[in-house]
């Protein structure tokens, strides 16, 4: 992050810090090989720059720091100017890959992201921004089991017209971007941050099979 700071400050970009709001990956993986993670990213105001994910990995987690290069000249705040199409009303949704991780026996690596601590916004300055853990990942020599994606981050549950209670991650506004909760009686909820995991329901819910099982929310 720091050469990539150093060469920002010799060009007439600058580094803009962001947030990841939601994140999805497998919950097992094969040892050492890479892996996709869906991540839902703040934006940095009206104007888009050059997204980097900023992806590490030690002994026990992966981490990601999502940052974006944006012209000197940019204005982070919406101008009044600004005009509609010129506006990202919905965060980035995006794939990154994990570096493969190693280990001698299954074991378990946290997944950690940059992230906001009450609600979702884009930081507007380079200050350290707290990093969250979304859940984790385990890392099997064998057989790893590709059933269920865990999932994670800040989420809001809705009643559809059907009456099926929904969880919709923060900064999802595409159709088909809500999973049927599996416990349909879940009456505390309504927005927080959540870790959970998605999976094929033994018996379909609301009509689907494949639901989300909240497993804890703040």
């Amino acid at each position: 992050m720091l050469a990539v700071c150093l060469a920002a400050c010799e060009s007439d970009l600058r580094v803009v810090p962001s947030t990841v709001e939601w994140m999805e990956w497998p919950a097992e993986v094969p040892v050492a090989q890479p892996f996709t993670v869906r991540l839902l990213v703040s934006r940095p105001g009206c104007f888009q720059g050059v997204y980097k994910p900023g992806i590490t990995a030690d002994q026990s987690a992966v981490t990601f720091a999502p940052y974006f290069l944006v012209k000197n000249t940019t204005p982070i705040l919406c101008l009044p100017e600004a005009q509609p199409v010129d506006i990202y009303y919905a965060d980035l949704d995006t794939v990154g890959t994990a570096p493969g991780l190693q280990a001698d026996f299954a074991r378990t690596f946290e997944m950690r992201a940059a992230a906001s601590v009450y609600a979702p916004t884009a930081p507007l300055t380079a200050a350290n921004l707290p990093v969250r853990t979304y859940g984790e990942v385990t890392v099997r020599l064998t057989n790893p089991d590709n059933s269920r994606r865990s999932a994670g981050g800040f989420a809001s549950k809705f009643v559809d017209n059907l009456g099926c209670a929904r969880l919709l991650p923060a900064g999802a506004i595409a159709p088909g971007s809500s999973y049927v909760l599996e416990d349909q009686a879940d009456t505390a909820f309504s927005y927080g941050f959540v870790r959970g995991y998605i999976h094929d329901a033994a018996t379909p819910v609301c009509g689907q099979s494949r639901v989300f099982e909240l497993l804890s929310r703040n």
